[in-house]
């Protein structure tokens, strides 16, 4: 016959599983700290833990000591946990309403702006890159309004990670056919060559585009070094935010802000709207997670 489980041993169980995941973070915390320079502590506690517990599933650890003594004896495992760490996951024209605003509000007030001033070039940034989806996104936007407009107008887009590997990934732009599902065909068919099995960005789409490293956590440059002096119309960086803690969350918010030209807009993600609201921002258009800064 099966016991009903006790309430009050449910509670100490779930209370000790909690103690030693803890422990469990510190120590790792510590190693990345001590072995491999890294500081783990900007993190969100919770997501943190979830990849701790991500990683003790795929390496088939029983328990976190079992996966900490895996640690202790491979040298790449810290490598391996650092890596799960960087979300490098996005879509081209990932939220459709953030796009489409972008494309038939914000964008045409840009390129009017500038047509107005003597300075003629917009400038975006494309910060915390992934695979390039995002900046080869706002690139067929600019690329599709200036060639519509009389006006002779340039764009740059800079586009960073702080993993050079994310960083040759974008600037390569090779994607599976899956990968193209949010375009259509005349976009396909313009602006990539297909390989086979996979879809290249051409030349022509990259030739406004600056790939660079960038730490957005770095204490010596407030914006990518191609740009010189930042003033960028546009900053996107979406879905980044959410997995740093609040105070980390506002140095990243300090640099966005910072080298944001006058009346520029900051695009983030759908989840991210209300870290950005609480920041002295206004949300230009209702659940876009397009803002511009309030002035002081």
């Amino acid at each position: 016959m099966q016991h009903p489980l006790n309430p009050r041993s449910i509670i100490l169980e779930t209370a000790f599983n909690k103690k030693r995941m803890e422990e469990t973070k510190r120590k790792i915390v510590g190693i990345l700290k001590s072995l491999h320079g890294i500081d783990a502590t900007k993190y969100d506690a919770y997501f943190l833990e979830r990849s701790i517990r991500k990683r003790i599933i795929e390496t088939h650890c029983a328990t976190e000591a079992v996966y900490f003594n895996l640690w202790e004896n491979n040298n790449k495992e810290g490598e391996v946990f650092f890596d799960s760490l960087n979300i490098c996951y996005t879509e081209f024209f990932r939220n459709p309403l953030t796009f489409a605003v972008l494309e038939r509000i914000i964008l045409p007030s840009i390129v009017l702006k500038r047509g107005n001033v003597k300075q003629k070039e917009i400038r975006i940034w494309s910060a915390a890159c992934a695979a390039g989806q995002e900046a080869y996104s706002l690139a067929m936007l600019m690329e599709e309004r200036i060639n519509e407009g009389k006006d002779k107008l340039n764009y740059r887009i800079f586009v960073t990670d702080e993993m050079e590997s994310q960083v040759n990934a974008a600037e390569e732009g090779r994607y599976a056919a899956a990968d193209l599902n949010n375009l259509n065909m005349k976009r396909v068919n313009q602006w990539f060559t297909n390989n086979g099995d996979t879809f290249t960005v051409k030349n022509d789409l990259k030739k406004h585009i600056d790939f660079s490293v960038f730490d957005l956590f770095s204490d010596q440059l407030s914006c990518p070094s191609a740009s010189i002096f930042g003033d960028f119309d546009l900053v996107i960086c979406a879905n980044i935010l959410f997995y740093y803690k609040p105070e980390y969350q506002k140095k990243i918010l300090k640099k966005m802000s910072d080298s944001l030209a006058h009346g520029g807009y900051l695009v983030t993600g759908e989840t991210e709207r209300d870290i950005i609201l609480k920041q002295n921002y206004i949300e230009v258009f209702p659940q876009s997670a397009i803002f511009q800064r309030l002035e002081r």
